[in-house]
């Protein structure tokens, strides 16, 4: 299951992997564009989210993460809305992978600096799917999902990790400093 975070339009995809043979499941946004309190956008994503998780009981969940951008306040509800997505598959004990933009990019279609529409053009490619969505939040997250897919190196476990960087970030800091970690 692919996520692409966002706090007035969520995008999400479901893949199915069979070997080498992957299928689309489902695709779609979650919208809250009309909801006008945050907290409550927030609570609106978890129930979305675990939903689909239930519904789809997905193995393992690719997030895209945030892009940083000059807006401090986006950025932070982008992250709260991120966290949120991810705090609902913790839930479910489900994986949790993230990628950088750039990266579900370059695995997708080969180029890093690929536009939205030529992620989605491959996607649909890729999967075989007849009607392309209408918003581009869908494909980004379907191509999270299946950047995840070709990550055949991909760490496994519970908790966030980055398939880039395996062993950095709070792990490291937690194994080179022992004597710090109470």
């Amino acid at each position: 299951m692919g996520i692409d975070p966002g706090t007035n339009i969520m995008g999400y995809g479901v893949v199915g992997v069979n070997g080498k043979q992957q299928t689309l499941i489902s695709i779609g946004i979650i919208r809250l564009d009309k909801l006008e309190d945050h907290a409550i956008k927030l609570k609106h994503i978890f129930e979305r989210v675990t939903g689909i998780i239930d519904s789809y009981k997905p193995d393992e969940m690719a997030v895209e993460a945030p892009f940083f951008g000059k807006n401090v306040q986006s950025m932070l509800k982008l992250g709260r809305a991120q966290g949120v997505a991810i705090a609902a598959a913790l839930m479910r004990e489900i994986p949790i992978f993230e990628y950088s933009p750039r990266k579900i990019k370059q695995s997708v279609t080969g180029n890093g600096n690929a536009t939205k529409e030529q992620v989605a053009n491959m996607l649909q490619t890729l999967l075989k799917f007849d009607e392309m969505p209408k918003n581009l939040d869908a494909t980004d997250a379907l191509g999270a999902a299946m950047c995840h897919v070709f990550q055949n190196n991909a760490p496994r476990g519970f908790g966030l990790k980055t398939a880039k960087k395996v062993g950095s970030g709070w792990e490291k800091f937690v194994t080179e400093n022992k004597e710090r970690v109470k």
